[in-house]
């Protein structure tokens, strides 16, 4: 092939920023740079701006300003809202006094999550769990539905368990967890003594905003994860915590100033923030149209591999019984000799690969009898005309 044409399709793993995400951080940082802390002109210009976009942020997902709290991306809101759930079962046990004995006091607080998770959750479990900190029950998805089946998380409900954290959506497979249908099996449960007083309900939804509607009087969750950079924002974050002016538990991690409500101080950085209000807005507006196209394009897509490679190829995220996300394929090539015909034709998908697999897409190498695993991640931008284009045209792209 005497020439490829790059085509970047990493869209789960980080996204570009919109125009009017771009136009936002700029006219921010030229306009209103002030402190958003002080009481002048400028930090008024800035205050100003936090507010709008956390309406914006909270009109995405159907939630009140007052419950969102800007971060600085997924890992911090992740690790914040775990170790808030830490800290929340050993103030329970305090406030309970029939619970307050020496043996209650050993108790480590239980964790309940699944296999498919983000490391900043799955490392960060493994750590309390590596130091005694916590204990964590790993619930392994159905290889029937590519999901965490509602009933073996209740099963691995214990008296100790304080918190379930489920991701709504996985970024490899696309699968759509059925993280409503869990919280509300988990909220009717009812707690006996010398259980904890409740059991707390996160999900990380990092790949779901932007791509599907994702509202939280839909998903009765305490906590969700808000990551910029997947739907075209910056690389910073937010996290929703469910009537936070009404005593759900969030603890500091650090301290040091009034900024966001107490919660989490240090002088907001408004360029950023102004740049995740924008691309929320952007989601508001146009969520039916992107999700729509991103549908058209990938299963445009799935359709030229099975006309291309046959029985060949087997796409692993497809289940009769789960939905999932409208851009993400996620398929496998079977067989033996994949080096020979028809793999000529190099599918016009990558994201990620098996380890031994990268280099063979990257550098044009072929592997013997291997399964070849990759990912097709759609942009909302790409006209659906532009990717047949590529796809017909049969361009190596990365």
């Amino acid at each position: 092939m005497s020439k490829t044409t790059s085509v970047y399709l990493d869209y789960n793993a980080t996204t570009p920023l919109d125009p009017d995400v771009l136009t936002a951080i700029t006219n921010t940082l030229r306009d209103a740079w002030g402190n958003p802390s002080s009481s002048h002109t400028q930090g008024k210009k800035a205050k100003a701006v936090i507010n709008e976009s956390r309406q914006n942020v909270a009109s995405m997902i159907g939630a009140k300003p007052s419950d969102i709290i800007f971060t600085s991306g997924g890992t911090e809101g992740n690790n914040w809202i775990l170790d808030t759930a830490v800290k929340f079962f050993h103030d329970d046990l305090k406030q309970d006094r029939k619970l307050n004995t020496e043996s209650h006091r050993k108790q480590l607080p239980h964790f309940i999550t699944s296999n498919l998770e983000h490391d900043s959750v799955k490392l960060v479990l493994e750590q309390m769990v590596s130091t005694g900190i916590a204990e964590c029950t790993f619930v392994a998805a159905s290889k029937l539905s590519g999901r965490v089946e509602v009933e073996d998380v209740l099963s691995a409900v214990r008296p100790n368990t304080i918190m379930v954290t489920v991701m709504l959506a996985n970024n490899e497979t696309g699968v759509i967890q059925p993280v409503s249908k869990i919280c509300s099996r988990v909220r009717s449960l009812k707690r006996h003594l010398g259980e904890t007083s409740k059991i707390l309900l996160h999900s990380d939804a990092a790949q779901a905003i932007g791509k599907v509607k994702v509202d939280v009087s839909d998903i009765p969750v305490d906590y969700l994860t808000i990551v910029g950079h997947k739907f075209y924002a910056p690389r910073v974050g937010a996290i929703y915590v469910r009537d936070l002016d009404k005593g759900t538990p969030l603890y500091p991690l650090f301290f040091g100033g009034g900024q966001e409500s107490n919660f989490r101080p240090g002088t907001e950085n408004a360029g950023m923030i102004a740049g995740l209000g924008k691309a929320a807005e952007l989601v508001v507006r146009n969520l039916d149209v992107f999700e729509k196209h991103l549908k058209e394009v990938r299963d445009y897509l799935e359709e030229q591999l099975k006309r291309e490679f046959g029985d060949l190829i087997h796409i692993n995220g497809k289940f009769k019984n789960s939905e999932r996300l409208p851009n993400t394929c996620n398929f496998s090539i079977t067989g033996q000799r994949l080096e020979e015909p028809p793999l000529s034709f190099w599918p016009v998908v990558f994201l990620k690969t098996l380890p031994e697999m990268r280099y063979a897409f990257l550098w044009g190498g072929r592997q013997r009898n291997k399964t070849l695993t990759s990912l097709f991640v759609v942009s909302r931008n790409v006209s659906t005309n532009y990717q047949r284009k590529i796809t017909d045209d049969k361009v190596l792209t990365m």
